[in-house]
Protein backbone atom coordinates (compact mmCIF):
# COMPACT_ATOMS: atom_id res chain seq x y z
CA UNK A 1 0.00 0.00 0.00
CA UNK A 2 1.09 3.35 -0.53
CA UNK A 3 1.05 5.26 2.27
CA UNK A 4 0.87 9.41 1.76
CA UNK A 5 1.05 12.13 4.92
CA UNK A 6 0.40 15.62 4.22
CA UNK A 7 2.46 18.38 6.27
CA UNK A 8 -0.16 20.56 7.68
CA UNK A 9 -3.80 20.72 6.57
CA UNK A 10 -4.80 24.42 5.20
CA UNK A 11 -1.37 25.12 4.21
CA UNK A 12 1.01 22.05 3.65
CA UNK A 13 4.36 22.42 3.98
CA UNK A 14 5.50 19.10 2.47
CA UNK A 15 4.50 15.27 2.13
CA UNK A 16 6.22 11.65 3.18
CA UNK A 17 5.40 8.97 0.37
CA UNK A 18 6.41 5.36 1.33
CA UNK A 19 5.47 1.89 -0.02
CA UNK A 20 4.02 0.15 -3.37
CA UNK A 21 0.90 -0.46 -4.56
CA UNK A 22 1.33 -4.04 -4.97
CA UNK A 23 -2.12 -3.46 -6.99
CA UNK A 24 -0.55 -5.89 -10.11
CA UNK A 25 2.37 -7.84 -8.93
CA UNK A 26 2.89 -9.61 -12.49
CA UNK A 27 2.48 -6.82 -14.58
CA UNK A 28 3.02 -2.78 -14.47
CA UNK A 29 2.22 -0.56 -11.75
CA UNK A 30 0.40 1.93 -13.18
CA UNK A 31 -0.80 3.45 -9.24
CA UNK A 32 2.83 3.23 -8.07
CA UNK A 33 4.16 5.16 -11.73
CA UNK A 34 1.04 7.91 -11.63
CA UNK A 35 1.66 8.69 -7.59
CA UNK A 36 5.99 8.68 -8.47
CA UNK A 37 5.46 10.94 -11.28
CA UNK A 38 3.58 13.74 -9.30
CA UNK A 39 6.20 13.23 -6.69
CA UNK A 40 9.12 14.08 -8.62
CA UNK A 41 7.13 16.63 -10.73
CA UNK A 42 6.27 18.64 -7.46
CA UNK A 43 10.24 18.04 -6.25
CA UNK A 44 11.55 18.94 -9.28
CA UNK A 45 9.71 22.44 -9.15
CA UNK A 46 9.93 23.21 -5.86
CA UNK A 47 13.72 23.11 -6.23
CA UNK A 48 14.08 23.59 -9.92
CA UNK A 49 11.61 25.79 -11.08
CA UNK A 50 10.95 27.64 -7.76
CA UNK A 51 14.38 27.62 -6.34
CA UNK A 52 14.14 26.46 -2.82
CA UNK A 53 16.12 24.45 -0.88
CA UNK A 54 13.86 21.67 1.20
CA UNK A 55 14.54 19.13 3.20
CA UNK A 56 14.41 16.01 0.52
CA UNK A 57 15.09 12.91 0.58
CA UNK A 58 14.15 10.18 -2.53
CA UNK A 59 14.75 6.24 -2.67
CA UNK A 60 12.39 3.41 -4.36
CA UNK A 61 9.09 3.46 -2.71
CA UNK A 62 10.11 6.47 -0.23
CA UNK A 63 10.46 10.36 -1.05
CA UNK A 64 10.24 13.21 2.04
CA UNK A 65 9.80 16.86 1.01
CA UNK A 66 9.31 19.86 3.39
CA UNK A 67 9.54 22.98 2.93
CA UNK A 68 11.30 25.37 5.80
CA UNK A 69 9.50 28.78 6.38
CA UNK A 70 6.08 29.64 6.23
CA UNK A 71 7.19 31.88 3.46
CA UNK A 72 8.17 28.88 1.08
CA UNK A 73 4.94 27.06 2.00
CA UNK A 74 3.07 30.18 0.79
CA UNK A 75 5.54 29.80 -2.76
CA UNK A 76 4.05 26.07 -3.55
CA UNK A 77 0.42 26.80 -1.47
CA UNK A 78 -0.49 25.63 -5.52
CA UNK A 79 1.68 23.25 -6.34
CA UNK A 80 1.28 21.05 -3.06
CA UNK A 81 -2.33 21.92 -3.27
CA UNK A 82 -2.34 20.41 -7.20
CA UNK A 83 -0.71 17.21 -5.53
CA UNK A 84 -3.33 16.35 -2.82
CA UNK A 85 -5.53 16.74 -5.35
CA UNK A 86 -4.28 14.74 -7.18
CA UNK A 87 -2.82 11.85 -4.79
CA UNK A 88 -6.83 12.19 -3.85
CA UNK A 89 -8.12 11.80 -7.10
CA UNK A 90 -6.45 8.85 -7.14
CA UNK A 91 -6.76 7.67 -3.25
CA UNK A 92 -10.94 7.88 -4.59
CA UNK A 93 -9.94 5.46 -7.43
CA UNK A 94 -7.75 2.58 -5.30
CA UNK A 95 -8.88 2.97 -1.86
CA UNK A 96 -7.23 -0.25 -1.11
CA UNK A 97 -3.99 0.53 -2.43
CA UNK A 98 -3.42 4.28 -1.96
CA UNK A 99 -4.29 6.76 1.74
CA UNK A 100 -3.90 10.17 2.70
CA UNK A 101 -2.94 11.53 6.30
CA UNK A 102 -2.65 14.35 7.74
CA UNK A 103 0.23 15.33 10.00
CA UNK A 104 0.85 18.70 12.15
CA UNK A 105 3.91 20.56 10.97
Amino acid sequence: MIKVVFFGTDTLYGFHITGHSDMNPEGPEILCAAVSSAAYMTANTVTDVIGLDPKLHAADGDMYLKVKTDSEAEQCRSLFDGLRLHLSSLSEQYPKYLTITYSEV
